[in-house]
């Protein structure tokens, strides 16, 4: 089996000249109902209205209808939509990666991310890279993380998980504000969290020269989608994260705002509302970040623990890489190891596509 290899470390070598960026665009979506059914459209689409606050994000726990997602959805949904996208259009949706938005967020903080480490299928189909999450990677590193002992004092992963799926409930509305009585807008600390129901958007981007197709799941949206499909939607992203009491606590947020930045830049979000909450989990105070600014603030009045430029140089670079690795048929495997300095890709099966590619997908672009 052939394996190549693209360092990471050491990080400076992507200083310097911005890599051009294409704004994310919307290009279609789809939905996910609570029973977990999948449509195209946005049938599942929420809108921001501020928690009351002091807000507890433990009510409801006991009720909590968790999504169990130990099974291999592969792209299909993403795959599913974009068909149904050429089937309206009659033209092809081109681009060099297709994937969805968490695979690209693990790419794009690897350079500031050592601890953790990333399992990712991919193959080549029609000159297109489509890549997925490696779902046994995934379910054992789940697996680990729920067997964590926590320090004494501080609430359990599946708590601290469930706090955060909270927070959405209490931040959205399933309409507008306008329409929505006072009693519906006052109930939601009484609603039952159910975290099955996602509303994905599906964006063209491109980072360098790499054009790519990313689907990921957004919160909600600050007012409502625009008529016009070329103006930009106010999208908000819904964080939970601990008071900063001190600097450790500091470090420690300004390295979960790579994330949060990370996440939000490749869907084109434009606001992040973090709800900070103590160690009981109740949140007491909410602050409005603006994706774009979060890098400058980093760097400026922060520990400048990363850089965004840098991120998005190594990605572009990393992408680059990957098309020349990558290039005909076959299933791979994308891996960074926890603490590894390095990104492997290995090749794992000489031919076909590994169950990536769903049979409806590869027989609609026989067509084309």
């Amino acid at each position: 089996m052939s394996q190549s290899t693209f360092d990471i470390q050491p990080v400076n070598r992507f200083v310097g000249s911005n890599t051009t960026i294409r704004r994310p665009k919307e290009i279609t979506c789809f939905s996910y109902d609570n029973e977990r059914r999948f449509s195209l459209g946005e049938s599942s689409l929420s809108y921001y209205y501020p928690p009351s606050l002091p807000a507890d994000l433990n009510l409801g726990f006991n009720t909590f209808q968790k999504l169990n997602d130990a099974g291999d959805e592969h792209l299909d949904a993403l795959l599913d939509t974009i068909t149904a996208l050429e089937k309206d259009t009659q033209k092809k949706c081109e681009a060099d990666i297709v994937t969805w938005r968490g695979m690209m967020t693990k790419i794009l903080a690897a350079p500031y991310d050592m601890m953790n480490g990333f399992e990712m299928n991919a193959t080549c189909f029609q000159g297109t890279i489509f890549i997925e999450e490696n779902n046994a990677y995934k379910n054992e590193q789940k697996e680990i993380q729920k067997n964590q002992r926590m320090p004494p004092g501080m609430a359990s992963q599946e708590m601290m998980m469930y706090w955060g799926y909270k927070f959405e409930v209490l931040s959205v509305l399933p309409k507008p504000w306008d329409p929505m009585t006072r009693a519906e807008i006052e109930a939601r600390p009484n609603q039952v969290v159910n975290n099955s129901a996602q509303y994905c958007s599906v964006v063209k981007t491109a980072i360098g020269n790499t054009r790519m197709i990313l689907g990921g799941e957004v919160d909600a949206v600050w007012d409502c989608k625009p008529e016009r499909k070329e103006d930009p939607i106010h999208w908000v992203e819904l964080k939970t994260s601990a008071e900063i009491r001190n600097d450790r606590d500091m470090l420690k947020y300004e390295r979960k705002l790579l994330k949060f930045w990370a996440q939000s830049f490749l869907l084109g979000v434009p606001t992040i509302i973090v709800g900070f909450r103590d160690q009981h989990g109740i949140v007491h105070r909410l602050e409005e970040l603006d994706t774009a600014s979060i890098p400058g603030k980093v760097k400026k009045i922060g520990r400048g623990s990363w850089d965004g430029n840098i991120c998005i140089n190594f990605a572009a670079a990393f992408l680059d890489w990957l098309k020349q690795t990558i290039q005909q048929d076959g299933v791979w495997k994308i891996r960074k190891r926890e603490k590894s300095p390095v990104i492997e890709v290995i090749k794992v099966e000489e031919s076909g596509h590994g169950g990536i590619l769903s049979p409806a997908f590869t027989e609609w672009r026989s067509t084309m």
